[in-house]
C-alpha cells in the first residue's frame, strides 16, 4: 500500500512538473513570436481588409500576406533569419469603379544577420538586405520593378514587454521603364505585452514614406492574439483593428481590420 501511495504521489508530481514545463515552454514561445528575428520557424498568415480606396472612395482590398520565417544557424554566434512576404490580393473598384483584380502581388524578401545572444544591455538586433521581386500576376497588382536596399531591426524584451522597431528602404534598379521608380522607406515601431496565459496585446504602425511623391502612408494597428495547442501543433490566432492616420489620395481611409493565424514549428 505504501508503495502504491508512493507511485501515485510520484505520478502526480510528474504531472504537475510536466504541466509547469509545458507552460514555461509556451511562455518562451510567446516571447519568441513577439520577436521578429527569433530562432523560431513560423508561418504567419495575415488577412487585411481595407476600404475607401480610389478616386471615389468606393474601392476595397483584401490582402492575404503569407509570411514564412526561417532561421538558419550560421555558426555558434550568428543566425540568418529569412522573412518573406508573399501577398495574395483581391481588390474591387480600384482604382476606379468596375475594375476588379485577383492574384499575387510583389514579394518582399528580407534577410537579417543576427547575433544569437543579446548584447550586455539586452538589445536584440539584426540587419541585412531587403529585396523587392516583381512577382505580381497582373500589372495593377505590382510595380513591375526590381528593388533592393537595407533592412534592420532592434528590440528589447523585459519581463512581459517587447518593444523595438523594424525599418527598411527600397530603391528600384531595374524593370519596366514605363513604370514609376520606387524609393520608399518603411518604419515599424512596435510594442507588445504578454500575459501569463500567453495572450499578447500589440500596438504598432506600419508607415511608409514615398520619396518620389513625398507622401506618408500611416496606419496604426492594435491587435490581440492567443497561443493555442491543437494536438501537437502550436498556433497563434488573433485579430485587430487598424486606423489610417495618413494615406495617398487614392489610398485607403478610415478603419480597417486584420486577422492573424500563425503556425509554429519549435525545434
Amino acid at each position: 500500500m505504501l508503495s502504491q501511495r508512493f507511485n501515485l504521489s510520484t505520478i502526480a508530481c510528474l504531472t504537475v512538473t510536466c504541466g509547469v514545463a509545458v507552460a514555461d515552454d509556451e511562455a518562451d514561445l510567446a516571447k519568441k513570436l513577439a520577436n521578429p528575428i527569433s530562432a523560431l520557424i513560423s508561418v504567419p498568415i495575415q488577412l487585411n481588409y481595407d476600404s475607401n480606396f480610389g478616386i471615389d472612395d468606393a474601392g476595397s482590398v483584401i490582402r492575404i500576406n503569407i509570411q514564412p520565417v526561417v532561421p538558419i544557424s550560421l555558426n555558434d554566434d550568428w543566425n540568418l533569419i529569412s522573412r518573406t512576404i508573399l501577398p495574395v490580393v483581391d481588390q474591387n473598384d480600384v482604382p476606379f469603379s468596375g475594375l476588379d483584380e485577383f492574384g499575387l502581388g510583389d514579394i518582399v524578401q528580407s534577410m537579417f544577420f543576427s547575433p544569437k545572444a543579446p548584447t550586455a544591455s539586452g538589445l536584440i538586433w539584426g540587419a541585412g538586405p531587403v529585396l523587392l521581386l516583381p512577382t505580381a500576376t497582373d500589372t495593377v497588382l505590382g510595380s513591375e520593378k526590381w528593388g533592393i536596399g537595407p533592412t534592420a531591426v532592434a528590440l528589447k524584451q523585459q519581463g512581459p514587454w517587447t518593444y523595438g522597431a523594424l525599418a527598411n528602404h527600397i530603391e528600384s534598379f531595374a524593370g519596366d521603364g514605363d513604370r514609376a521608380d520606387i524609393s520608399a522607406t518603411f518604419l515599424q515601431p512596435f510594442v507588445s505585452y504578454i500575459t501569463p496565459k500567453q495572450t499578447t496585446y500589440s500596438l504598432n504602425t506600419e508607415s511608409t514614406y514615398d520619396w518620389d511623391s513625398r507622401a506618408w502612408s500611416v496606419p496604426i494597428n492594435a491587435s490581440v492574439s492567443q497561443l493555442l495547442r491543437f494536438g501537437n501543433q502550436l498556433v497563434s490566432v488573433g485579430a485587430g483593428v487598424r486606423y489610417w492616420v495618413e494615406s495617398s489620395d487614392a489610398g485607403p481611409e478610415g478603419w480597417a481590420f486584420r486577422i492573424n493565424f500563425t503556425l509554429l514549428y519549435p525545434k
